[in-house]
């Protein structure tokens, strides 16, 4: 990164990192825990785990969009120095980072089954569905715009990770062509 580049990740291939994990987590968590009856029994485990991975997708969901509509809002273009980091490296690096949490967040859910059946593994899951569902919400702000959103590397690894945290100042914008990552994060085809 020479003359004053920065290393720029894309804010929706963030915010989607942890989608996969978390719903797969969850599934798996709620699978094992509906084979425990629990102290209030699958039926009630099971109702308050739906319950649950409703509120959890509308609050992952929903969660910051008045931040994230500012950053992008007040995005400058990035400059022709900086490094646009590859979607799969931006993957890769958040789940190592957070790898820990995703086990034991893992393990909490597995754990709550023995009260409430399934109960956890279903909230894991809505976490994941609700930062899938922002990651789309931010893949039509950048299509509408027709920008790209990236946020500084050196940001992301300060504090919480999230690319709407108190560590980010601004982001920068490219063009809808610049990376390997389509509007909202997915793989571009």
């Amino acid at each position: 990164m020479t003359h004053g580049g920065q290393g720029l990740a894309r804010v929706a291939v963030v915010v989607r990192a942890g989608a996969a994990p978390l719903w797969w987590c969850g599934v798996f968590a709620a699978g094992i825990g509906v084979l425990v009856p629990g102290l209030t029994g699958r039926r009630i485990g099971v109702l308050a785990g739906a319950a649950l991975f409703v509120l959890a997708a509308a609050a992952a969901a929903l969660a910051r969009r008045k931040r994230y509509a500012a950053l992008i809002r007040s995005a400058a273009r990035a400059g022709k120095h900086d490094v646009l980091q590859d979607r799969a490296v931006t993957i890769r690096n958040w789940r190592r980072g957070h790898r820990w949490w995703l086990l034991l967040a893992f393990v909490a859910a597995l754990g709550s089954s023995f009260a409430v059946p399934a109960a956890g593994g279903m909230l894991l899951a809505g976490v994941g569905v609700g930062l899938r569902l922002k990651a789309g919400w931010l893949g039509r702000r950048e299509q509408a715009g027709e920008a790209l959103i990236w946020v500084r590397v050196d940001w992301l690894g300060r504090g919480s990770g999230a690319p709407a945290g108190k560590s980010v100042k601004a982001c920068r914008a490219t063009g809808v062509a610049a990376g390997d990552a389509a509007p909202g994060g997915t793989r571009r085809r």
